[in-house]
């Protein structure tokens, strides 16, 4: 149990924290403004930003005097099977060594051969120009491991990469130097909530978001506009960035997920009690 002090304190501290990362998204978004780094993991997530700041100190934790604190106990229980399925692809891509020569051309697979008006984000140029970019893709070695990259590949990308990944091999496919397998941490954690605490959240949406700017820095788009400059991985120095860049996140995202799997574990555990 936790005195009301250090109760309020964690949720001012947490609330703080995320507000310098929601506020300017949710006033972007009343401008109908968009930012393709910034606010990806607002999109892409369905985690919304009032459930990010939401403070929750995790399963088994409660404050004083207040018995409907804590998160439910039959919570854990009616999770069991998801908490499994978690804990399982965390333990399997940890077990694995890092993979790093990916070189991020997975953005660049996202927009091969297609049109200015098929672009996603279509409010930037190609730093390259279409046929520029094309080319890096056809003469690259395309090697991403994760579905939920693979699957926004171009039609004709997919045939291009190494692997074939699907949702039910994610087990067997996912490998601690995918930055979007990093990025994901985010998803798992908060799939987690209100059983984890939010500071690990926290911790998981920072990694995440500092991924994605890399993933975009590296990415076929001139955001030079929005202050970020490339990592021109079609040169042989901006792959040697782009891989010292994506050690640096497997050694971050390594305790990340050993914390997500002692939860877990600590979880299975509360499930097999009588």
């Amino acid at each position: 149990m936790l005195d009301r002090s250090t109760w309020e304190a964690r949720r001012a501290a947490h609330e703080g924290r995320v507000d310098a990362w929601i506020v300017p998204h949710l006033e972007r978004r009343k401008r109908g403004q968009k930012h393709p780094v910034e606010d990806f993991l607002f999109t892409y997530y369905s985690y919304r930003p009032a459930q990010l700041r939401r403070w929750h100190p995790g399963a088994g934790v409660g404050l004083e005097g207040d018995e409907e604190s804590a998160a439910p106990a039959g919570l854990v229980t009616r999770r069991q099977p998801a908490i499994a399925w978690i804990r399982g692809l965390l333990a399997a891509t940890a077990s694995r060594p890092p993979h790093l020569g990916c070189f991020g051309l997975h953005e660049w697979a996202m927009v091969y051969r297609q049109t200015p008006d098929e672009i996603r984000h279509n409010a930037w140029p190609l730093r390259l120009g279409s046929a520029g970019t094309d080319a890096v893709v056809a003469a690259g070695r395309l090697r991403c491991s994760h579905f939920d990259a693979f699957r926004f590949y171009t039609a004709p990308a997919r045939p291009l990469n190494l692997l074939q990944p699907t949702r039910d091999g994610q087990h067997a496919n996912e490998q601690p130097g995918c930055l979007h397998a990093n990025m994901d941490l985010y998803k798992h954690a908060y799939k987690l909530a209100p059983l984890v605490p939010a500071e690990l959240v926290a911790d998981c949406f920072e990694l995440a978001r500092d991924i994605r700017t890399l993933d975009m820095r590296a990415s076929p788009y001139d955001l030079a506009g929005l202050g970020y400059d490339p990592v021109r991985i079609e040169t042989v120095e901006g792959r040697s960035r782009y891989v010292e860049a994506q050690r640096s996140f497997a050694e971050r995202s390594a305790p990340l997920r050993a914390r997500l799997i002692a939860e877990c574990d600590r979880f299975l555990a509360m499930g097999e009690d009588p």
